[in-house]
């Protein structure tokens, strides 16, 4: 059935994808959850329910709001409410996190979007704490998006190789450098034209991503604290085959050993070099194999 092929497709990818399109899973699924929930409460009449509780999710520009809500400095950046917003954050992670794992593996996707984020709030708090133009809007101001951790995978990229080339519509093949400045030059000149918390988050963002691979090219990796949780991202074998002659893919019945054989070898590729290396015949072998288990 369609259904059951649209699910296989999903636990597919949720179980062997990288960290870029588990994070891509997270946003869209957060998403989701929150549309239907501002469904229920329009149709039930209660507003003010939606956004009290959104608002506990988003970070707040006040510091003595955010004393109470700390854990928002970390679910705001999975946070939308727009469809375009969600779409344009999850193409841009999608786009630019295939250079950085190009790069520099897997590993490092999580950590970037989270540090990102982080600075992106911090900066967000920053402006709108100390500068008197933002001192009218400071206790009514939210912010939302994983626009901030996008960047920073978006400069991460940038810093790792400029010159990378990207083909755009119209315009051909841009090289990264390039796209990147425009974006931030764009945020710089709407900060007065509205949702400037955004536009600053981004700029904090971006800061972060540069930095962060500068100074991993010096020797020092600020992902170091974030190891236990990218290792949640880690693909892991579905099973452990244990006293079993044989058992069957696809329904053929093969030796155990050579099952394990083909699985832990496929897993040193997957972990060497990344999901998207295997061949369609590994992959249907992974999915095959997991399902049968």
């Amino acid at each position: 059935m369609l259904t059951n092929s649209i699910w296989g497709d999903i636990k597919y990818q949720f179980t062997y994808g990288n960290a870029a399109i588990k994070l891509i899973f997270a946003n869209v699924g957060i998403f989701l959850i929150v549309v239907l929930f501002k469904l229920v409460c329009i149709v039930a009449q209660v507003p003010n329910l939606y956004v009290l509780i959104i608002n506990y999710l988003k970070v707040p520009a006040s510091l003595g709001t955010l004393l109470y809500q700390p854990w928002s400095l970390f679910s705001y950046m999975f946070l939308h409410e727009g469809v375009m917003h969600i779409l344009f954050n999850m193409l841009w992670l999608y786009w630019f996190s295939e250079i950085v794992i190009l790069f520099l593996g897997d590993k490092k996707i999580l950590p970037i979007y989270i540090l990102g984020g982080l600075s992106g709030a911090g900066l967000y708090l920053l402006m709108y704490n100390t500068i008197p133009y933002f001192k009218g809007a400071m206790p009514v101001a939210y912010m939302a998006g994983a626009s901030a951790g996008v960047m920073a995978i978006v400069w991460a990229a940038v810093a790792l190789s400029p010159d990378y080339e990207i083909r755009l519509p119209i315009l051909g093949n841009v090289k990264i450098k390039y796209i990147a400045i425009v974006s931030i030059l764009i945020d710089i000149i709407s900060i007065p034209q509205g949702n400037a918390g955004g536009h600053i988050a981004h700029i904090g963002g971006a800061l972060m991503g540069y930095w962060y691979i500068r100074i991993l090219q010096g020797g020092t990796d600020l992902a170091a604290p974030f190891t236990a949780i990218g290792n949640l991202f880690k693909p892991k074998p579905a099973v452990k085959l244990v006293h079993k002659s044989e058992t069957k893919v696809a329904g053929k019945a093969i030796p155990s050993d050579k099952v394990q054989e083909k699985l832990d070898a496929i897993l040193d590729k997957m972990n060497e070099s990344g999901y998207d290396s295997l061949s369609k015949e590994e992959k249907d072998f992974l999915f095959r194999y997991s399902d049968e288990k």
